[in-house]
């Protein structure tokens, strides 16, 4: 058999490359709990701030705003900071959710520092689908750590990214560490 030949049994021509299989990106590429609308009752971060912490992957709660993991990250600890109510437009935001939206994204800047050693973050909100938000009709605040090479082959060649660990464990650190929280 030349290399040009299926391995018996097996469709298709070997081509040197090796493949790192994430069938679990399937439920994101398919819009798994994306909202079929707009309104609260079908929006997945107003589910997760109804149930536990762990399953929701709740880290932190204020008054007007929560911390959760997101579901499908960019990197390792990657954050989201949202208000509790059910609001699309950052200008929309009320004063106090505005001033907890910022301190609770400073916190989690503090916590990821000691928790995860980073050596910067990406932070940002994505107004509007256009602008690049997988659910526009909460407004989110990303707080992504970075490392310093962070980006490999993976993101680019494969659209794969590695995360070397399991989004429940993240949270449980995440939240220990919490300044005031109790696990």
């Amino acid at each position: 058999m030349g290399t040009d030949e299926p391995a018996e049994g097996l469709p298709g021509v070997p081509d040197g490359f090796e493949r790192l299989w994430t069938p679990h990106r399937m439920a994101y590429i398919g819009g798994q709990d994306k909202p079929a609308t707009g309104a609260a009752d079908d929006c997945p971060f107003c589910r997760a701030q109804r149930g536990t912490d762990e399953e929701g992957l709740v880290v932190a709660r204020g008054r007007s705003a929560f911390v959760v993991l997101n579901l499908y990250p960019y990197n390792a600890g990657h954050l989201m900071v949202l208000p509790l109510r059910h609001v699309a437009d950052y200008t929309d935001l009320d004063a106090d959710e505005t001033a907890e939206v910022a301190a609770l994204t400073k916190t989690a800047m503090t916590v990821l520092r000691t928790v995860m050693q980073p050596h910067g973050f990406n932070l940002g909100m994505n107004q509007g689908a256009v602008a690049g938000a997988g659910i526009a009709a909460h407004l989110h605040q990303h707080v992504v750590p970075r490392w310093g090479g962070d980006m490999n082959f993976l993101p680019i060649v494969g659209r794969t990214k590695a995360l070397p660990e399991l989004l429940g464990d993240t949270r449980a650190r995440l939240a220990a560490a919490w300044p005031g929280r109790r696990g």
